[in-house]
């Protein structure tokens, strides 16, 4: 990994973000780019600016964004980390997808709101991200901060199979948190009568070798009740997650497990893709 790319709209959701990156930084010995989007008519209607003077209004928020950023690398911790950002015009989504088609990047780190789901403007633009982009993407609730020896739980059908950046970032994250093992769940949906998927484990051995995998298997009616059952009597601190990119009719009529475990965990929750 070479290149965290860190969203912001300057919240304190945003804030958390960029710290627990930051961390995750010094540990891999990356670069973190700082990225916020302008709203296409911010600026442009309000008190203090106008049409006239929005290039200087962009300017003082490419500067805003700068001095956010500055913050983090003035703390004595994080001074040898590699702190760029990027400050454009147009959606949050937009900007985002722009800039990681362009540049190589190999994760993506957003915060949210945490306990409260994921709500408001930049909690819904973290949705939005997880269906836009493959890059793996790290989402960060208020109450998550990044800790060594964190407990890692990977939730899989063992059917979706991963790129092997995902697999890097995955391996990547193990690594820099020290992770003694890594819990791979499976939840197995309305049958009595289940067994362990062997061909499966053993896959996810040969693909994960940066610690030892521990697997578990669990018969529940609800994958979302099971999985954040399993994150709450664990103690997870970081939940990995496979996203499957459905077509548009999927993504119309049926709601994600993915984005509906987004929505009610209150740890980080690492989104891969298949």
């Amino acid at each position: 990994m070479n290149k965290i790319l860190v969203a912001t709209d300057f919240s304190n959701c945003a804030r958390n973000a960029m710290e627990y990156a930051m961390e995750l930084a010094k540990v891999l010995q990356v670069e973190v780019c700082v990225i916020h989007a302008i709203g296409t008519t911010e600026g442009i209607n309000n008190n203090t600016y106008s049409a006239l003077y929005i290039e200087d209004y962009y300017n003082n928020k490419r500067q805003a964004l700068k001095d956010w950023a500055n913050t983090f690398t003035a703390v004595e911790s994080f001074k040898d980390i590699p702190v760029s950002t990027v400050c454009e015009v147009g959606s949050v989504s937009t900007v985002i997808t722009k800039y990681i088609d362009a540049n190589p990047v190999e994760m993506l780190v957003m915060g949210t709101m945490g306990s409260t789901g994921i709500t408001g403007i930049f909690g819904s633009n973290a949705n939005t991200m997880v269906e836009k982009t493959k890059t793996p993407t790290l989402i960060i609730p208020l109450e998550s901060k990044f800790s060594m020896k964190s407990v890692i739980t990977l939730a899989t059908d063992f059917e979706s199979p991963l790129s092997q950046g995902d697999i890097n970032s995955l391996n990547e994250i193990i690594s820099a948190s020290k992770a003694e093992k890594l819990n791979v769940l499976n939840i197995i949906e309305g049958s009595a009568s289940w067994k362990k998927n062997e061909a499966g484990e053993e896959n996810l051995k040969k693909m994960i070798n940066s610690t030892e995998l521990e697997f578990s298997y669990i018969n529940e009616s609800n994958p979302i009740n099971g999985i954040m059952n399993f994150v709450i009597s664990n103690k997870t601190d970081i939940l990995c997650l496979v996203k499957r990119h459905h077509n548009i009719v999927y993504r119309i009529f049926n709601k994600s497990t993915v984005n509906q475990v987004m929505n009610r965990s209150i740890k980080a929750v690492l989104i891969l893709h298949e």
